[in-house]
């Protein structure tokens, strides 16, 4: 069992000489959880926090455009330089990083007109090819006064088409070239008639040869000179991109070591724009890890006797509700950790449920997908995701972690239920078949939710103690109260399931009744043992049917938490079944037992790992979150992040 790492709030008078330095400590420290104390500035015109928001916006903008420039020149970030410990005066760099960028800009477009010269000249050589053999000259098919020309590529299947729909046009269709599939031809006519022709020419999908205007002769000639052109193009070209490998490798150290003093001016500028201001002293409020109090403190008074600090313990009690809470699961339960946070982060008097979900989340995933082949096909995946060897997964590491444990988890209740791939004649099961003892594990299933629920009351009872939250404590629907009818109801379940039970009847019943109306008065109840008034809000009538509605909620709550643990059993059972009918289908396709047979086995299979697995996966993190966690996990705790003035690589 795993709690939030104990905080003390500590708050830091620093002399404004000292200010960058004792900033630089808190944030080298790794573990100051800075607090926006601006609202204590009391003095104007003396370089207020407005003043390092201001710098922070500056020091912000040059960083984008530096950025810019970079990716432009294909510079990487680099490393942080050592020396980042004070404020670069950004309208002092402002001049050389704007040079950098003018002089980036102007070869970076004089290379993309050139690219784009080349390209076209390029497409044109594409498009004289075709007809490169052709005796014409391509000058004397440019603006004609009187005739009108097109010289392009058709479809063969179209020519005849384009020369019917030409039959009362007087127009020439020649053809130039053909093989197999597409023909050239030259389509001429009177100007009159240049509109009719240019729509029968697109409906035959002819397309026209877009020739340069600059060159004169036969396409052979015009070609050559084409290429002649490129290559002169294509040394312009490599010159530019000479001179920009030039300025990456004369600019790349300096822009680099720009770029991070403008981020590491921006940050230690936010976190000064979020300090209150005394006149000539700065206020620094925030969160620290209690075992790093010491260390920080000792580092602090090194550097002035003048620095005052203050520490405060934190309780974990509701008033508290704004401590940051650092989570520290190592190893494998940082994986879980992540499945926690997706739902909620705890509150700082809140158990951490990360242990608990690491326990019972593989435990019901293996229970319900209890195979020893698609477990060993699970882990499988889940370490091929672990060892982030396929770039677009990277960022499933974590996830990873948790399909190899379940994985493994269901290799476990493979043997248990003696199934591999669907099969159950390879092994002997070492405990049950689902399929032949479905009322048993159904049953099972019911009381491991039992079981769990239970553990979840006693979370919520011991949060509620741990906060001095009595009311809650006593009458909540997760307190005691709520605990004690749970299990005066299953008392009353087993009295009526189990003859000969040794509990005498009337004790469920006595405590079903007491603890009922507990949980059906614990708003009146909390209020008087808190000492808060009134007892009842908004009338007696309204007040009545409200406590009624709840118990009634807190009933059906219980039963409906109880019987959800159902799907583990039937999940089970469905795995199993699913399996068979794999092969039942398997055999009506190929009864010989042929490949096909094997094939559609596979593929079932596949199927089976893909979907089912999505779908136990969802029904496992249901129960989790909406029956376990429901008993005693609140969620909406404040995160943890440390400040930081020297960023890391990537951020």
């Amino acid at each position: 069992m795993f709690y939030p790492e104990p905080m003390t709030q500590i708050e830091i008078v620093v002399p404004e000489q000292h200010v960058l330095a004792a900033t630089n400590v808190v944030a080298e420290s790794g573990m100051f959880h800075q607090v926006d104390a601006s609202y204590l500035s009391s003095e104007t015109g003396l370089g207020t926090t407005e003043d390092w928001s201001k710098k922070s916006t500056a020091a912000a903008a040059l960083e984008r455009r530096l950025l810019a420039v970079m990716k432009t020149l294909g510079i990487k970030e680099g490393s942080p330089p050592a020396d980042l410990a004070s404020m670069t005066d950004v309208e002092a760099v402002q001049p050389m990083a704007e040079r950098l960028e003018q002089q980036v800009e102007g070869v970076i477009e004089d290379l993309a007109d050139e690219q784009k010269k080349l390209e076209k000249l390029q497409n044109y050589v594409r498009q004289l090819e075709p007809i490169a053999d052709v005796g014409i000259q391509v000058g004397a098919l440019r603006n004609p006064r009187y005739v009108f020309s097109v010289l392009g590529i058709i479809p063969v299947e179209h020519v005849q088409r384009l020369r019917t729909s030409l039959e009362h046009i007087p127009a020439v269709l020649l053809p130039l070239r053909q093989d197999s599939r597409r023909a050239v031809v030259v389509l001429s006519g009177t100007q009159q008639h240049a509109d009719i022709l240019e729509r029968a020419a697109r409906s035959a999908y002819l397309s026209p040869l877009n020739l340069p205007d600059d060159y004169q002769g036969t396409p052979r000639e015009v070609i050559a000179a084409l290429r002649t052109d490129i290559e002169h193009m294509q040394t312009q070209i490599a010159d530019q991109k000479g001179v920009i490998a030039e300025l990456r490798e004369s600019r790349g150290e300096q822009l680099q070591t720009l770029l991070w003093r403008a981020r590491a001016s921006r940050m230690l500028a936010d976190a000064l724009a979020r300090y209150g201001r005394l006149r000539y002293m700065y206020v620094i409020v925030g969160w620290v890890p209690t075992r790093g109090l010491d260390a920080l403190t000792s580092r602090l008074r090194h550097i002035s006797g003048e620095i005052l600090i203050e520490a405060i313990p934190s309780t974990r009690g509701r008033a508290d509700t704004n401590v940051p809470v650092a989570l520290r699961n190592p190893g494998i339960l940082h994986a879980f950790q992540r499945l926690v946070t997706i739902y909620g982060r705890p509150r700082y008097e809140e158990v951490d449920p990360t242990l608990f979900l690491a326990l019972t989340f593989p435990l019901l995933f293996g229970a319900m997908f209890g195979d020893v082949g698609h477990g060993l096909v699970l882990a499988l995946l889940g370490e091929l995701l672990v060892s982030r060897k396929v770039s677009r997964l990277r960022g499933l590491a974590d996830l990873g972690v948790v399909v190899t444990i379940c994985g493994v988890v269901s290799i476990g209740f493979g043997f248990l239920y003696g199934s591999v791939f669907g099969m159950e004649d390879l092994l002997p099961a070492l405990w049950i078949r689902p399929m032949e003892n479905i009322m048993l594990i159904l049953s099972l299933a019911i009381g491991a939710g039992v079981v769990l629920l239970t553990l979840g009351f006693l979370t919520g009872i011991l949060n509620a103690w741990l906060a001095r939250d009595w009311g809650r404590l006593l009458f909540g629907h997760t307190g005691i109260a709520g605990l004690l009818l749970y299990w005066s109801l299953i008392g009353l379940a087993a009295g009526l399931l189990i003859p000969g039970l040794p509990v005498p009847h009337l004790v469920p019943v006595l405590l079903a009744a007491v603890s009922g109306l507990a949980v059906m008065f614990s708003d009146l109840l909390t209020r008087l043992v808190e000492g808060r008034r009134p007892l009842i809000e908004g009338g007696l009538a309204t007040y009545a049917v409200q406590v009624v509605f709840e118990l009634f909620e807190a009933l059906i709550s219980l039963l409906s938490n109880s019987l959800s643990y159902v799907r583990v059993g039937a999940f089970a059972v469905a795995h199993a079944g699913l399996s068979a009918v794999i092969f039942i289908l398997a055999a009506m396709v190929s009864p010989a037992r042929g490949v096909v047979y094997w094939v559609v086995v596979a593929l079932g299979n596949l199927f089976v790992i893909g979907f089912e697995g999505m779908i136990v996966g969802i029904q496992t993190l249901r129960l989790e979150y909406y029956e376990f966690f429901s008993k005693f996990f609140t969620g909406g705790g404040a995160r943890y992040v440390p400040l930081a003035t020297l960023p890391k690589i990537g951020e």
